[in-house]
């Protein structure tokens, strides 16, 4: 764990599950931390339903103390990661939509949603964040209830935490100044897809990947992560019980190689309140270094 609150730059990061944070931004945030940056993970759930998709970890002890094996995983992952600090926000893992998981009142699927908002703004009222990190609204290629959970409380706590008339028995009121949704981007996907023909290799990356909906023309930040990019590959491997060490999806291509052939990880800029903050055009309309590359871009810190 590094900086503390008090620290001139302050990221805070909701994901849903353990695993969620190594997927999603790990190098992003593992750059921040090595510069001083205070880092919060706000982990929704304990991802007690999680498929176990490494074989070598599909074992009767594992299975029956999921929760505490994924528990422990997650901190081992915030260490190689370098977050500052973990929060739990405390329901149950809802599992994939349909499931029987869903009908758990204690399941984030389930929370009463001014609760759950409630237990965030507590949460970022007392970090203080000036950049805050969730899941986009656009969710088609994965829409897990706790996903999309996700997303419905980050925006109400956003607007909330800056608003003294809001439960000020959470704190005093902090204005974010800047939220993202982080991205997984077809760019990236096409780059490490060319890299393994480049080499020679098979790709994991088959035709179906490239007809999932993308979302690159809402991309606005490129935070360049080459010399951080193993901090991803590590914390992924922390997940024992849900990254298969084996799989060339995650793996399949050295880690200097990869962050050689895409050193970027990406994100939506979703809004801002600092104003008339320039919102750069993005790529996609046709201006060349368009992406900024800093999450503190037009941030007032301190």
């Amino acid at each position: 764990m590094s900086a503390d609150v008090t620290s001139p730059r302050r990221l805070l990061t909701i994901h849903a599950h353990p695993d969620d944070e190594s997927s999603k931004g790990a190098a992003t945030v593992g750059r921040y931390s090595a510069e001083g940056v205070f880092t919060s993970l706000v982990c929704c759930t304990g991802g007690e339903l999680g498929d176990i998709a490494n074989p070598a970890m599909d074992r009767p002890e594992v299975r029956d103390n999921l929760g505490d094996v994924r528990s422990k995983e997650l901190a081992a992952a915030v260490d190689v990661i370098g977050f500052s600090e973990l929060v739990m926000l405390g329901y149950r893992d809802s599992g994939m939509a349909g499931s029987e998981g869903n009908n758990d009142p204690t399941c984030f699927h389930q929370a009463d949603r001014d609760e759950a908002v409630g237990r965030l703004v507590a949460i970022m009222r007392r970090v203080r964040p000036h950049v805050v990190i969730t899941y986009s609204d656009e969710q088609q290629g994965y829409p897990h209830p706790d996903h999309l959970a996700v997303h419905d409380i980050s925006i109400p706590a956003f607007d909330a935490c800056g608003d003294p008339g809001y439960r000020p028995d959470l704190g005093e009121a902090w204005v974010p100044q800047k939220l993202y949704y982080s991205a997984w981007s077809r760019a990236r996907i096409l780059a490490m897809h060319e890299k393994f023909a480049e080499l020679g290799l098979e790709s994991p990356y088959d035709a179906g990947w490239f007809e999932r909906p993308f979302f690159d023309h809402r991309i606005s930040t490129r935070v360049n992560v080459r010399d951080w990019y193993y901090i991803r590959c590590a914390a992924l491997l922390a997940h024992a019980t849900q990254i298969d060490p084996t799989s060339k999806f995650w793996f399949g291509l050295p880690d200097d190689v990869a962050a050689e052939a895409y050193p970027y990880e990406d994100f939506m800029f979703a809004r801002s309140n600092l104003g008339q903050y320039p919102v750069r055009p993005t790529a996609a309309e046709g201006v060349l270094d368009a992406w900024e590359s800093d999450l503190f871009e037009g941030c007032e810190l301190g």
